[in-house]
């Protein structure tokens, strides 16, 4: 039998899920994979197969594959072609070799065509080409890291003004990245329990960003309140963080976010569209567990920041 793959074990994703996947799996029967290799080191010490690879480039991926009869794909942090390039990569790479099944982290209510959010064009792409190619798949539909929006309820805090973004009444079951590395780590080691499969990662309620605010506030003691934005004013205070608009701009250093503004944007008027209020239990199916929920993440809010980007664009 194959062993399980999972790359991207120096991200923030990838870190978590090999940590649970370690409880899950022997470690004879696991490959972890990332660009760095001191970061690897440890995993190699423990025995473990390990591979330094980088999605942007194909060369050594094969090599790194040839021994996985499943692998984890989890979606690149930069938006558009380079995205979609580096993802292709994988699934070439996976297919040739005779890699059998690929977990895929992507994004809530990937296949409607309705939605605005330019960051589901690369996970609908990815999800397609997986299935044209023919290998068995397990979609993970993550809803939006929690982690993202207390990162963001912080620096209103220190501004001293109110949350303003274009989100509205919008409904999400904000989920903590955390739980979709939990998530990443049971499809890993669950896959043959699912043929072809489609799972929503969701949290443990839909809310609205103004409930969102009003639990961090009762949690953190602070007094955020929140402003509607359109959403050419929400590009304007993107700016003046210094966020670049796509992830082919700069990322000023100590930038309050590791997305690019495009990104945030056009998922925010997605999510006031309501396109991203999806709640399913799978979650709980898939782990056994309860997520973790947003009034504990706040209680503990040092514990759930976005961090920074590890994955950087190639140029």
């Amino acid at each position: 039998m194959g062993k399980i793959l999972l790359a991207g074990v120096g991200g923030n994703l990838g870190s978590e899920a090999a940590k649970v996947l370690l409880t899950l799996e022997d470690k004879s029967n696991l490959i972890f994979c990332c660009t760095n290799e001191a970061t690897l080191k440890p995993y190699a010490d423990m025995g473990i197969e390990t591979h330094i690879i980088d999605f942007n480039y194909y060369d050594g991926l094969e090599k790194a594959f040839e021994n996985a009869e499943i692998i984890s794909l989890i979606s690149m942090p930069f938006v558009g072609e380079k995205r979609q390039a580096a993802h292709k990569n994988v699934v070439d790479a996976a297919k040739k070799v005779g890699v059998k099944k690929i977990v895929y982290t992507s994004l809530a209510n990937a296949d409607d065509e309705s939605n605005p959010s330019i960051e589901r064009f690369d996970h609908i792409y990815t999800e397609n080409y997986i299935k044209s190619v023919g290998l068995d798949y397990i979609f993970l539909r993550n809803s939006q890291y929690a982690e993202a929006m207390i990162s963001n309820y912080i620096t209103f805090v220190n501004l001293k003004v109110p949350l303003s973004n274009n989100m509205g009444n919008g409904h999400m079951a904000f989920i903590s990245r955390k739980d979709c590395a939990k998530a990443l780590a049971y499809a890993l080691h669950k896959s043959k329990d699912y043929d072809h499969a489609i799972l929503n990662i969701n949290g443990k309620e839909l809310l609205t960003i103004s409930e969102f605010i009003q639990i961090g506030n009762k949690e953190t003691g602070n007094n955020v309140t929140y402003h509607e934005v359109s959403d050419e004013e929400n590009y304007k205070i993107f700016d003046s963080m210094g966020i670049p608009r796509t992830t082919n701009g700069k990322f000023q250093d100590g930038s309050e976010a590791p997305f690019c503004s495009d990104g945030m944007v056009s998922f925010g008027k997605a999510l006031r569209l309501e396109k991203f209020s999806v709640f399913t239990d799978d979650f709980k199916k898939l782990t056994g567990d309860d997520q973790i929920s947003v009034s504990f993440m706040f209680a503990n809010s040092k514990d759930f920041q976005i961090g920074e980007r590890h994955s950087k664009d190639k140029k």
